[in-house]
Formats: C-alpha cells, structure tokens, sequence
C-alpha cells in the first residue's frame, strides 16, 4: 500500500488545554505548507505507542507527529509513562524507519507544559511538525 501525501498527528488529550496548544502549533504548520493531515486521540501518553504501530501497520501516512504531555507528580508514574512511552516510539519509529516528530512534553509542573505547549512560546507543537516534515525529506533524500 502506497503512503498517501498526508501526515497523522496522534495525540493524548490527558492535559487538553496544553495538548490543544500543542496541536494548533502542529496544524498551522501543515496547514502553512498545504500538507494534508489526520487526528487521532487517545487517552493518555502510554497509549501513544500502540496507536503508532496501528498506524503504521495501515501503510496510509508519510509522517506522524506525536504530542501530549507528561506532568512529575508525587508518584514514579511520570517516569515510567515518560521512558516506557518514548522508548516505544523510538523503537517503533526507527523499526520502521518513520518520519516522525515528537512533541510529548515530559515537564514537571504546569507552568513548564505552557512555555513549551504555547503558540507564542516555544511552541513544541510546531517544532514536532517541522520536524515530522523534515524526517520525510530525509527518507525521499535516501530513496526508502
């Protein structure tokens, strides 16, 4: 099955107010270089992974950008979504050989997930779309 021009943002929605910043970034970016794009939820960062491999498994997108936002608690919890959900996607990702941009914000309070979710902040959500944008070119660069 050919991969259709079309990116696939895949999102936990967990904080919605941070993971809505992180996505408007990521689809004015697309949107900027008129690169059609999917959404889909799931409900939390660990979650993000098997989404990934179903995705893929569906042959139908070029690239996919990953977002969503980790918070430290008072718990282990944060490292073990943190670690286990990236270890995942990088192992998925390279696996695979995907175009992909993750924008998962591993932070340790609230007021960090805004610097970094915020359209006029970092804006990471931007930044996992360029990024998802530029993996393609280097796969269409290496022919695979």
């Amino acid at each position: 099955m050919a991969r259709a021009d079309k990116i696939l943002i895949i999102f936990s929605n967990y904080y919605e107010d941070i993971t809505q910043s992180l996505i408007a970034g990521a689809t004015q970016v697309l949107q900027e270089v008129d690169m059609a794009f999917d959404q889909i939820e799931v409900p939390g960062v660990l979650e993000l992974p098997a989404a990934l491999a179903m995705a893929v498994k569906s042959g139908k997108y070029q690239g996919y950008v990953m977002l969503g936002c980790v918070i430290r608690g008072e718990t282990t919890h944060y490292d073990i979504v943190s670690n286990q959900s990236a270890r995942a996607i990088m192992d998925i990702a390279c696996n695979n050989q995907l175009a992909l941009g993750n924008g998962i914000q591993t932070v340790e309070n609230r007021k960090q997930a805004w610097a970094r979710a915020s359209v006029d902040g970092k804006n990471n959500g931007a930044g996992a779309a360029r990024a998802a944008l530029a993996m393609i070119k280097v796969r269409q660069q290496l022919d695979i």
